[in-house]
């Protein structure tokens, strides 16, 4: 007997005295309404069926159920609520049994913990991940977890957003047994018919007491502090605590209103826009034309062109994803350094326990050194991180010209070159492409793809599967100086400069971003990169400066004294005895005040806010102008950018996420604004003064790309 219900997500079929329901809506049975829908009749099936004895839940396909459908978050509700079908579970008078295999998150948990029994197969994968996106388990996540994993275990799992193999729940407490193999309905109707053949009763999750709760609210207290100051300026993480709280102190019912209410205020919360953005932009900032176009080229083996800092990350990433990888130095001391850089990063790793003496062997069994550019003859990519100078990487594209298979992909990690400059170095520029990783490149997530005039479309399409291999989030940008990141990092920092010229500290502008959700602000990060590498650029850029824009110098006086930050002790902070947390140094602030002096500058105070509207206003605008050129596809690839490798507050969204939700006509009146004082930087970009026309925002580009 099989019964579909609405759409056929949900469909039912008797086995014995047991309701199989099978939930089947691909790609990962989110929770929609349909399947909301399906589930709840399944269970009236089995209430009205004398015939059946005991109810089985099971996700076809390759998991249990991964969440809810995040799509329907912020849309009117569809009846039944989820809440609403895990009371029905819950409430069934036969017992049900939820048997996962695959991903059982979020919601699709909340489920499992409203059966009756769970069972897990070994692949399955459990939590409650929703602190990632702004909000907090609404379905009884918060309640139920508790009584069964206890309250800090559970508290500790809905704060991480992290999940549990199928082994740490069994051991948890979150399921009752585990079973080899990967058959979900086979093992789930053993272990059903096995219950029912010992009278196993109804085991209602909410009935289950919670043991001293006087420690458990002590314990609570205890996260609460420490979550305050890990997760400063985040809307959840604290609301989930208290919904755990409710669940120690209150009754379940009232608790379970607790949890609804606070989950609603998530929902509302700008946090959760920014942190759902987020989360879709970076599954769709892969969507490229070039990877529609054509498949990837087989690669197999990398090179690795240079074995400082970069090279020696890059290498790292690579091993790690499993390649063997030559790296070329020019000489032997230079391949010995190369290779203790990647060295000390697996030694590090064994000195915390996270990985064997073997295993470190047998990953370094697949790095070989070399001086001889001979040796790459049969390599199918070569990654060039060489010194930040046009004439030296034209000097390394001849050689890999020269000796490279032809079809290997070559590819070069600068940060602001010009790369059909380095393309026009070889006979082959159709292989040519830009690969600019962030330092360290074994651990930043980002990975700009520049793509320069003559490059093959299937050249990348090869980056972009290289940047799924390393686990780097990949987004696609046109060949100017400095792409999409570093450029616009360039003008938000001249905000700034032009901010501590005019009477803000740069202590209080590195607070104000702070304060914005930035783990650092820019004059602390100038010290972590090193002041001379802004130095070099500045330099660099001086001839083609114009000479009517304005032009501070404070970073010169600074680098001019030899203090390039962390490095040397000291910079726009002092570091002493090599200390990673700066200190004010009054001398800064005396060259600032003589560059005032010597500019004629009256200084006046700046607010936080009004720091961050300047600091903002550039950054998003110059993000309308490298959309406006072209140079990212959309505005998601400048939010993905700047979240993924500029420490951008996920919750936000991204600059131009940011920009939508202040309002853009308020953002364009700032900036107007702001030209009184300075019309040759603060030029509203052609692309807002489009959008403020047409009443769109930049995430209407988004869609229509």
């Amino acid at each position: 007997m099989a019964a579909a219900i609405p759409d056929s997500v949900v469909t039912t079929a008797r086995t014995g005295a047991i309701l199989v329901v099978t939930i089947d809506n691909p790609p990962v049975n989110a929770l929609g309404v349909a399947v909301r829908q399906g589930l709840a009749a399944a269970i009236a099936q089995a209430q009205a069926d004398a015939a059946v004895a005991g109810v089985l839940l099971v996700g076809a396909g390759k998991a249990f159920i991964a969440g809810a459908d995040i799509r329907e978050f912020g849309k009117p509700a569809m009846p039944p609520s989820l809440p609403e079908v895990c009371r029905a579970i819950e409430d069934c008078t036969k017992p049900v049994v939820a048997v996962l295999h695959g991903a059982a998150l979020g919601g699709g948990l909340e489920v499992a913990l409203s059966a009756h029994y769970r069972l897990a197969l070994p692949a399955a994968k459990l939590g409650l991940p929703e602190v990632t996106l702004g909000l907090l388990p609404g379905s009884g996540g918060t309640q139920r977890a508790p009584r069964l994993m206890g309250v800090k275990s559970a508290t500790e799992l809905m704060l991480s957003g992290k999940h549990l193999s199928a082994k740490a729940a069994l051991a948890a407490g979150l399921v009752d047994q585990l079973v080899e193999g990967d058959d979900a309905l086979a093992a789930g109707l053993a272990y059903a018919n096995a219950l029912l053949a010992q009278n196993a009763p109804v085991r209602r999750t909410r009935d289950i007491a919670i043991p001293d709760p006087a420690a458990a609210l002590a314990e609570l207290d205890a996260l609460k502090a420490d979550t305050a100051k890990k997760t400063r300026g985040l809307f959840s993480p604290l609301k989930i605590i208290e919904c755990v709280q409710a669940a120690v102190q209150l009754p379940f019912d009232e608790g379970m209103a607790l949890e609804r209410s606070l989950f609603l205020q998530c929902i509302d919360s700008p946090q959760r826009a920014g942190l759902i953005h987020a989360f879709f932009a970076e599954r769709e900032v892969v969507k490229v034309p070039e990877a529609k176009a054509a498949a990837p080229r087989a690669f197999a083996s990398i090179a690795i062109i240079g074995g400082g800092t970069m090279g020696a990350g890059i290498a790292v990433s690579a091993l790690d994803a499993g390649y063997p990888v030559t790296m070329v130095e020019r000489d032997a001391d230079s391949i010995a350094r190369g290779r203790a850089n990647v060295e000390k990063v697996y030694t590090g790793l064994v000195a915390k326990g996270r990985m064997t003496e073997e295993a470190k062997a047998a990953v370094l069994a697949r790095y070989t050194g070399s001086t001889s550019y001979d040796d790459l003859a049969n390599v199918d990519l070569v990654i060039e991180a060489v010194f930040e100078d046009l004439e030296v990487k034209k000097a390394v594209f001849k050689e890999l010209d020269r000796v490279c298979k032809p079809g290997a992909v070559l590819a070069t990690n600068t940060s602001y070159l010009d790369i059909d400059a380095i393309a026009a170095a070889t006979s082959r520029p159709q292989d040519v492409i830009g690969l600019h990783f962030f330092s360290p490149a074994n651990i930043m997530k980002l990975l700009e793809i520049v793509v320069p005039a003559q490059v093959s479309a299937d050249v990348v399409a090869t980056a972009f599967e290289l940047a799924n291999k390393l686990k780097k989030v990949p987004v696609r940008a046109g060949v100017c100086d400095g792409f999409i990141g570093n450029r616009i990092l360039a003008v938000y920092r001249q905000a700034a400069d032009y901010l501590m010229e005019d009477g803000a500290s740069p202590y209080e502008i590195d607070e104000a971003v702070r304060g914005f959700g930035f783990a650092m602000g820019p004059f602390q990060v100038t010290d972590l990169a090193g002041g001379d590498i802004g130095w070099a650029t500045r330099k660099r850029r001086a001839a083609t400066r114009d000479p009517k824009a304005r032009y501070v110098e404070v970073s010169d006086r600074i680098c001019e004294r030899g203090w390039f930050g962390q490095k040397t002790q000291r910079g726009f902070y002092l570091y002493p005895a090599g200390a990673r947390t700066g200190q004010p140094d009054p001398e800064v602030l005396a060259i600032v005040d003589a560059e005032r002096a010597k500019k004629g500058i009256t200084p006046r105070s700046f607010t936080a806010d009004e720091i961050m509207r300047r600091y903002m206003a550039a950054m998003a605008n110059e993000g309308a102008n490298v959309v406006n050129e072209g140079i990212a596809l959309r505005p998601l690839d400048v939010d993905v950018t700047f979240i993924s490798g500029y420490g951008f507050p996920r919750f936000r969204g991204g600059p131009m996420k940011w920009a939508d939700m202040y309002g853009l006509p308020q953002l364009l009146a700032d900036i107007e604004a702001f030209a009184k004082e300075d019309p040759l930087f603060w030029k509203p970009s052609p692309l807002l003064l489009k959008l403020v026309q047409e009443g769109r925002n930049f995430d209407s580009l988004n869609h229509s790309a």
